[in-house]
């Protein structure tokens, strides 16, 4: 966006770069427009225009004022605070210059006979984050019609900024108040007859494979607030293939009735019907892995299907903020399963606890809740909130997996249960009662039956084998559990989902001068594995982003070419060597994770390195920064280019200690096909003569040569027959995801004996 000074931008305006002007979901629509992506057309009123707002009615200061008499910690206090603020806000005037420019857009969503039907929605400047969801925070206002309508409203939208439940929000995420400012998205309403949510990842489990839709009829209000059950789909983004449906009751849809929702009650038959076709589930499935694509990072989105067409209404980063802490007992204890569960619902939130319950049907009872009792509602909205923050687990009786229970649950890290149906009824306020947010399950009781303690056991308990059993990882939340199960260290810590978790193009950091803080962003994360993981070594395969990878971060635009195949672009070590500033940042954190925070089990692995000469070069530039191999730092290669399977012999003649094979890339460039293209991707397949020839003249390579050899691609954890392959061909490692540890151990184990016998 470049008028900075207008107060109204259109969707096509603007992208995600704008968010200081637009907001979150501002910044997302005029992103998916610009891309092409099926979104409802309309027009932002900036924070431009809040902020003039503000200036022009002497708000600022008093505002300033009421926010630091006010107590967060109690709901009353801060209640009046917010009362006062949004009646000033509400009583401002609103300038000509604005009113000017709102009617003007708002007259183009219409036509000459009639004033268009909008939504208003809040879009707060520091919204919809990789790191926050401020699910329900703002407010939205649907069948907006006319212009004192819309004037109205846009002061409301405002004063919404100051509602109860979004200023406790900022106050737990320690936001400034006065830095974050509001902007409205006044978009053209889509009067839906179906609509809901999609994850494109499993919001539950972070399972990557899965996309998760839930659906109901009508507009989609009711599925946001949890009030009613909606129908569970999953999708694998491989294939495409439907993998589970699980169709619920609907009672009672929302239908626009005049510029008013109107609920209408369903019937059995209609409400038990499947919600959307598998023609339907599958081409949005399609659509949010594209979503997924562009954005590089799971998405959290909303859709509406009206007149047979599919739109997207919102979309935002899958936020996981787990700022709680699992205690020894939530990960060494579960619930005694020898008892029945009282009561069954949808898993929402991962975790077990246990509590008093604490029954409350409405926000005005929230005072209620007490520090440690489970809150048991019919659902919940943002006004919950503050009672959430207290609870050590959440139960309601409607909801779905998507829902605003369930979203929040899964940010404050406490278990939760959505859509048991009767949790109101069956429980009773005050009995003791034990969550299984993992389960979806309730029991009776709050004793908890140990398991085995990982937290002191017995090396000697684990089945040990020749070869090294690594895990592949990308989040630093899972190291912690990840590094006390049976595996022998990380053998691909990717850069690239730490890069995009820091959110901005570190070149575009570079140029503001916040090389430091992009350094200690990424040392923090490396941190987060090497520590668990000590003395177990972690591998860390520096940046990889392709371009149009690299142009989805913030500021990626101004430093990124656009090209017809990123796959064979400016990529890798070629990137270092040509332009070696960002990878000079990633040795820097590196460095400070091993010589300050004294973790010497981090090392280094380069991926797509061309030629031989990419080689001898990058190194130069590695030992000028000071990291030099020894016993303590290995430097490892990537083979997933035809160049490192033919020129190995070279390669490791330049110097290095180990490779890793990258079974997925060298698998494609090997038989000339692409995975992610549905039209060809039938022919990718790792087990195919040539790739196969490839992984093993790598590992027998290596092991004339006397460096390590390990696999890390998907195929490890996919194909039995090729875990025996290589072992047999005497891989040293396989590096494999989490959930494939315990299989691959043992079926290794009877690989190798096997070869001794």
């Amino acid at each position: 966006m470049t008028a900075k000074s207008r107060f109204v931008a259109w969707f096509s305006e603007v992208d995600k770069e704008d968010v200081a002007l637009v907001g979150g979901k501002g910044a997302n629509l005029g992103e998916m427009t610009k891309a092409k992506f099926p979104v409802p057309n309309g027009f932002i009123i900036t924070s431009n225009a809040y902020y003039a707002f503000l200036r022009e009615n002497n708000f600022s200061a008093k505002i300033k004022h009421l926010l630091e008499s006010a107590n967060f910690d109690n709901t009353d206090s801060l209640s009046q605070i917010s009362s006062h603020i949004k009646k000033l806000i509400n009583d401002g005037l609103l300038s000509k210059e604005l009113v000017s420019d709102v009617f003007k857009a708002y007259s183009k969503l219409g036509t000459v006979f009639e004033d268009a039907l909008v939504a208003v929605r809040s879009s707060a400047t520091a919204e919809d984050l990789a790191n926050a969801s401020f699910a329900g925070q703002q407010e939205t206002f649907l069948n907006v019609k006319g212009e004192a309508v819309l004037l109205e409203k846009i002061k409301e939208g405002w004063a919404a900024l100051f509602d109860t439940r979004a200023l406790f929000y900022r106050h737990q995420q320690q936001m400034d108040h006065s830095k974050v400012g509001i902007a409205l998205v006044v978009q053209r309403m889509v009067e839906s007859e179906k609509s809901g949510i999609m994850f494109t990842i499993d919001p539950v489990t972070n399972d990557k494979s899965k996309i998760v839709i839930e659906a109901i009829y009508g507009l989609g209000e009711l599925i946001v607030q949890g009030e009613e059950n909606p129908d569970h789909y999953e999708v694998l983004k491989s294939n495409f293939s439907i993998i589970s449906k699980k169709t619920l009751l609907q009672r009672k849809m929302l239908k626009k009735s005049g510029t008013k929702n109107k609920e209408i009650k369903l019937t059995k038959a209609q409400g038990e019907k499947q919600k959307l076709s598998d023609k339907e589930i599958v081409g949005l499935a399609k659509l949010g892995a594209k979503l997924e694509k562009h954005y590089y990072f799971p998405q959290d989105s909303e859709w509406a299907i009206a007149k047979g067409k599919l739109y997207l209404v919102q979309t935002r980063a899958v936020t996981t903020v787990n700022e709680k802490k699992q205690t020894k007992k939530d990960v060494n204890e579960i619930a005694d399963t020898t008892r029945a569960p009282i009561l069954k619902g949808d898993p929402a939130s991962p975790g077990i606890a246990a509590g008093h319950v604490r029954i409350i049907e409405s926000a005005k009872e929230i005072g209620k809740v007490m520090p440690g009792e489970v809150l048991v509602a019919p659902q919940t909205n943002p006004d919950y909130v503050p009672a959430m923050k207290k609870a050590v687990a959440i139960v309601t009786d409607s909801g779905g997996r998507t829902s605003h229970a369930a979203i929040v649950s899964r940010e404050l890290g406490i278990p939760a249960i959505v859509g048991t149906i009767k949790a109101t009824k069956i429980l009773k306020e005050g009995e003791v009662v034990t969550v299984s947010g993992t389960k979806g399950e309730v029991y009776k009781g709050g004793h908890l039956t140990s398991t085995i303690n990982v937290n002191n056991v017995n090396p000697e308990d684990f089945i040990k084998t020749a070869t090294k059993v690594f895990v592949n990882l990308a989040e630093p939340e899972l190291a912690e559990e990840i590094a006390k199960r049976n595996v022998d260290g990380v053998g691909l810590l990717r850069a690239e989902f730490m890069m995009a978790g820091i959110g901005t193009h570190p070149k575009k950091m570079i140029r503001e001068g916040k090389k430091k803080i992009f350094i200690e962003k990424l040392a923090n994360d490396l941190e987060m594995f090497c520590k668990p993981f000590n003395p177990r070594p972690v591998v860390y395969r520096a940046s990889d982003f392709k371009t149009n990878e690299y142009r989805s971060l913030i500021g990626g635009k101004d430093f990124e070419p656009e090209e017809p195949n990123p796959m064979l672009g400016y990529r890798g070590v070629y990137r270092y060597i040509h332009d070696p500033e960002v990878f000079e940042l990633e040795l820097e954190a590196i460095k400070l994770v091993r010589n300050k925070k004294g973790y010497k089990n981090l090392w280094l692995m380069l991926p797509f390195v061309r030629t031989v000469k990419e080689l001898e070069e990058v190194k130069k530039i590695i030992n000028i920064s000071g990291l030099q191999r020894s016993t303590t730092f290995k430097l490892w290669m990537m083979v997933e280019i035809p160049s490192n399977v033919i020129l190995l012999e070279d390669f490791i003649k330049a110097g290095i200690d180990g490779v890793s094979i990258g079974s997925n890339d060298l698998t494609m460039l090997l038989l000339g096909t692409d995975r992610d293209n549905s039209e060809v991707a039938s022919e990718f397949s790792e087990l195919n003569p040539a790739p196969m020839w490839a992984f093993e003249h790598v590992i027998k390579t290596a092991h004339k040569h006397r460096i390590t050899a390990s696999i890390c691609g998907q195929a490890v954890s996919t194909y039995p027959e090729l875990v025996e392959k290589v072992v047999s061909w005497g891989v040293t490692s396989v590096s494999i995801s989490p959930d494939a540890v315990d299989d691959t151990r043992k079926l290794i184990q009877a690989v190798e004996k096997k070869m001794i016998t």
